[in-house]
């Protein structure tokens, strides 16, 4: 599944503005322009897609669920 195929509504595109790294879930907050998403990941998530305050990302929501994926 590609970025462009998943409803634009469920997206919030937005820079990391605070990441509390845990030995396996860490908090990640996205600053948007609507505001402040949260999302638990996985602590390896965070290392594999090299997250750090100031990232440009995209925070999908589904339910209670929010992923984070890295902008180049």
């Amino acid at each position: 599944m590609s970025i462009s195929s998943i409803n634009p509504r469920n997206q919030f595109r937005g820079a990391v503005s605070y990441i509390n790294l845990g030995p396996v879930i860490s908090e990640v907050e996205v600053s948007t322009p609507s505001g402040i998403v949260t999302s638990l990941v996985s602590t390896r998530a965070v290392q594999e897609l090299d997250l750090k305050v100031g990232s440009d990302v995209i925070a999908f929501v589904k339910a209670t669920d929010v992923a984070i994926a890295k902008l180049d």
